[in-house]
């Protein structure tokens, strides 16, 4: 099975291979990942003080906020591979925060597939570029890319 979902990947190379839906990216989301992080740095948590200090007119998300949306959007997007008993997070050759993402923004992944390495008998390594792309702006929020094992039976 491992080798049908290396072929099957091996020609999507270079292809979109998922969109996930838009998640909007509010104050309440801003202030739980503050707490859970230990990181209640004001540009993400005082809105009346980052309206006033900041040129982002009000409070941003922590990157690492951001980022860790790609889970979601990876979990919307990918379908398991036949005989797949899971899949893990392998971690990132790049990360870039290009723009900053504002409480109420609306933010999305859009994922494509760069490269696919069977690495044993049960694992296969795919590397996907992601963009998380924040609605109505130019420039996404971040780029990177994520490494991703596929483990099978």
């Amino acid at each position: 099975m491992i080798a049908t979902a290396l072929a099957a990947q091996t020609a999507r190379i270079g292809t979109e291979t998922g969109l996930s839906e838009w998640v909007t990216i509010d104050q309440n989301r801003i202030d739980v990942f503050a707490e859970i992080t230990d990181d209640p740095q004001w540009i993400h948590t005082d809105p009346v003080r980052a309206a006033a200090e900041t040129p982002f007119g009000g409070t941003v998300a922590h990157g690492f906020l951001t980022l860790s949306m790609a889970s979601k959007f990876a979990i919307e997007t990918f379908d398991k591979f036949e005989g797949q008993t899971m899949g893990i997070n392998y971690g990132f050759n790049k990360v870039r925060f290009l723009s900053p993402v504002c409480a109420g923004d609306r933010i999305r992944g859009r994922f494509k597939l760069n490269s696919v390495l069977q690495k044993s008998e049960t694992q296969l390594l795919q590397e996907h570029g992601l963009t998380i792309e924040i609605e109505g702006k130019d420039t996404p929020a971040l780029i990177c890319q994520w490494l991703g094992m596929a483990v099978f039976e």
